[in-house]
């Protein structure tokens, strides 16, 4: 997660574009969400099935405020699939589901416009 979601911060320090490259962000389709009662901010427990090479893998997500948990499966959704897996409360978190703040601050999930196969790599 970035220090600052301010809209008006400047922009980070310059990275290498091998820095960039090293970052693999994929998209995968939710097959199931789940409430997630016990984390400390609120959030839903998401497994996202990133296609064959991937995995199906468990992220939660910070999204309660704009999106139903019925509305969740079948969604495409953009997560970084090679950090560290993080421990959530009792849940260990696998990938990074990413999203957007919109002018409330609540997050907008990042996700292609049109279908793409599980496991495409962004460029």
């Amino acid at each position: 997660m970035h220090l600052n979601h301010d809209n008006d911060a400047p922009a980070a320090d310059p990275i290498a574009f091998d820095d960039f490259l090293r970052v693999d962000i994929r998209i995968g389709t939710i097959i199931e969400a789940e409430p997630f009662p016990e984390a400390n901010k609120p959030a839903f427990k998401l497994k996202i099935d990133f296609g064959p090479a991937i995995g199906v893998k468990k992220s939660s997500a910070q999204i309660v405020d704009r999106y139903a948990l019925e509305d969740l499966a079948g969604r495409q959704v953009a997560a970084v699939v090679n950090f560290p897996p993080r421990q959530i409360g009792k849940f260990m978190s696998e990938v990074l589901t990413l999203g957007f703040a919109d002018e409330d601050g609540a997050v907008i999930l990042f996700a292609p416009d049109h279908p793409v196969p599980n496991g495409s790599r962004l460029f």
